[in-house]
């Protein structure tokens, strides 16, 4: 489980000092909470959130055990070393929006017939309780040849979740290579 400190002071210069020390900067919030502003150890939380084999993780902070999905984050431009973190505390019984990722498997038919498999959306917005949160939406991609593509209603969605996102989208496709 990935442990963190509390932030007494939340100005810019123990931010700074903070992040000198290897911190990561990180707010946790849900509706009805206060937030709590702490900090992970970079190269920790980087580990933790790798390593997680479920969309929701477990932190610790000040004794306090939160179920949380990482809701955004901000990266340094240049060096894109992790800045920032806003963790969402899932609350089991409240319905609230999140971001899903879409996983592929398989090769698809198109590789062979130089083609190319191309993302557009990689997480896709659904609308849920926190005890139906699914982990990601997998997507085999055998069967796909160049010109095909997967529509966001080809996804199967499973009870208790609903997709927020416009029905006609394409989440991925294969496309002839230049």
């Amino acid at each position: 489980m990935l442990e963190g400190i509390l932030r007494e002071s939340i100005d810019s210069k123990a931010t700074k000092a903070l992040r000198k020390d290897g911190y990561l900067i990180a707010n946790i919030y849900a509706k009805g909470m206060e937030n709590v502003h702490c900090a992970f150890k970079l190269n920790d939380f980087i580990k933790a959130v790798k390593a997680k084999d479920t969309l929701k993780f477990s932190v610790k902070v000040a004794g306090k055990i939160y179920e949380v999905v990482v809701a955004e984050y901000q990266k340094h431009p240049v060096t894109s070393v992790l800045k920032h973190v806003d963790l969402r505390v899932v609350l089991p019984n409240e319905v609230s929006k999140y971001y899903i990722p879409v996983v592929t498997t398989g090769v698809a038919k198109g590789l062979k017939n130089k083609g190319l498999i191309v993302h557009s959306k990689r997480r896709l917005l659904v609308k849920c309780a926190g005890k139906d949160l699914p982990n990601a939406f997998i997507v085999d991609v055998t069967p796909l040849d160049v010109g095909d593509s997967v529509l966001v209603r080809d996804i199967p969605v499973p009870a208790g979740v609903v997709m927020r996102e416009p029905e006609s989208v394409a989440v991925l496709g294969c496309v002839k290579a230049k």
